[in-house]
């Protein structure tokens, strides 16, 4: 898989360990950020998520992270800001969370026997010290042939409905699909941990010093 290049990176301030928020209210997104042991606070932003016409999975997933990166941004310029999102790509269809029983079974018999591109944009974003990069995982995910009895009994056990592609892999999902293809681990669950790191390094956050294992602030 070629990765798709990155935005330029702007120098942080290297000196200053500044905040960290995760502008999101992904759980997923949550517990993957606290396996960094760094403390951080989470805020909801305020973004209209409707694809415009004819975007791609791809770009829809960029723009709405740096935009959601932007919006929490805005109220707290010091800090430094996550934003990420997430489209599951068929062919250039988008799918997003299906939210009820009904859809989750369509787009699991649209994705059966298919590859799906699971689009993963993260966006970090400091207004203070004028820092902003994101990058985007394609993580290639191939589902095996599911039968509708397969469907059912996963969706009945799990209950995806929060999760673009209704599956997920980190749990019994992983039963559904024959093999995953990425450079970034946790991409597929929500945040690409690998690609995090590197920016909110960059950005002034100090990791791999005086670890905390306090996490996520309430």
């Amino acid at each position: 898989m070629n990765p798709v290049p990155d935005l330029p990176l702007i120098s942080g301030n290297a000196g200053h360990n500044r905040s960290l928020i995760l502008g999101s209210t992904s759980r997923y997104r949550r517990e993957l950020l606290q396996r960094l042991q760094v403390p951080f606070e989470v805020m909801a932003p305020d973004v209209d998520e409707t694809p415009r016409d004819g975007e791609p999975p791809a770009a829809l997933a960029e723009r709405l992270a740096l935009a959601k990166a932007r919006a929490v941004a805005a109220a707290c310029p010091e800090a430094v800001i996550i934003g990420s999102d997430q489209v599951a790509d068929l062919h250039g269809l988008p799918l997003g969370k299906p939210g009820t029983h009904e859809k989750a079974v369509a787009q699991l018999r649209q994705m059966r026997g298919q590859t799906v591109i699971f689009q993963t944009a993260v966006a970090v974003v400091c207004l203070e010290n004028g820092y902003q990069a994101q990058s985007l995982a394609a993580v290639k995910v191939k589902f095996r042939e599911l039968t509708d009895d397969e469907i059912e009994n996963y969706l009945r056990i799990e209950q995806p409905y929060d999760c673009a592609g209704s599956a997920k892999s980190e749990g019994l999902g992983i039963a559904l699909l024959e093999s995953i293809d990425s450079d970034d681990p946790t991409a597929l669950v929500g945040l690409p941990l690998i690609r995090t790191c590197r920016m909110i390094q960059a950005a002034g956050v100090k990791l791999l010093s005086g670890v905390s294992n306090s996490g996520s602030r309430p």
